[in-house]
């Protein structure tokens, strides 16, 4: 599957939100992310990612192990994705490092997530603060089979942006972990 998602600066957080909570009913949760690499981070030049998350909710805790390939389109960055629920954090930890992966990078993210249908597809809309870098986000997303589909399923994203408010200038493929290193970096 591939991701078809658009990322954008949000210039006013509070009618954003309400704005998404008329489309659905949101979903504070915090994700706790930790990317790897290999020590070369052989993962990152490919423009792949390797990510352990860890949600947690109003329905408790859950963990996600994800693989993200390379982008297939540059503009909105979107990507082939495979993920998959996970019982024991602590222990595919141990074993990507086992394997010879290291902890890359870690933060956190606060999450209002809302789940809708929109052009006849399943939509997620994520507001999103990170606590070590300025300002919210908003991400917006449909997942798509293939490359074909792409361009459509992006054009529906968006409309629906366009809907909340988010015009083409307010867009940005910029990664959330090159924005945390380069903030602790200074």
């Amino acid at each position: 599957m591939i991701e078809a998602e658009l990322k954008a600066h949000v210039r006013d957080p509070a009618v954003m939100r309400e704005r998404l909570d008329r489309l659905a009913a949101g979903r504070d949760e915090v994700y706790r992310d930790t990317y790897f690499d290999t020590p070369g981070a052989h993962l990152e030049a490919a423009d792949r990612e390797l990510r352990l998350r860890t949600v947690d909710g109003p329905d408790g805790t859950r963990s996600l192990l994800t693989y993200k390939e390379a982008r297939v389109d540059e503009a909105s960055g979107s990507k082939p994705e495979y993920e998959t629920g996970i019982g024991d954090p602590a222990a595919v930890r141990a074993m990507l490092n086992g394997l010879g992966y290291i902890e890359a990078i870690t933060f956190a993210k606060h999450c209002r997530n809302y789940e809708f249908t929109a052009h006849e597809r399943p939509m997620l809309a994520t507001l999103v603060r990170v606590p070590e870098i300025d300002g919210t986000y908003v991400e917006l997303e449909t997942k798509v089979a293939g490359r074909g589909e792409l361009c459509d399923a992006l054009g529906d994203v968006r409309a629906v942006l366009a809907g909340l408010g988010i015009g083409e200038g307010d867009l940005t493929a910029e990664l959330y972990t090159d924005a945390v290193r380069a903030r602790r970096t200074g």
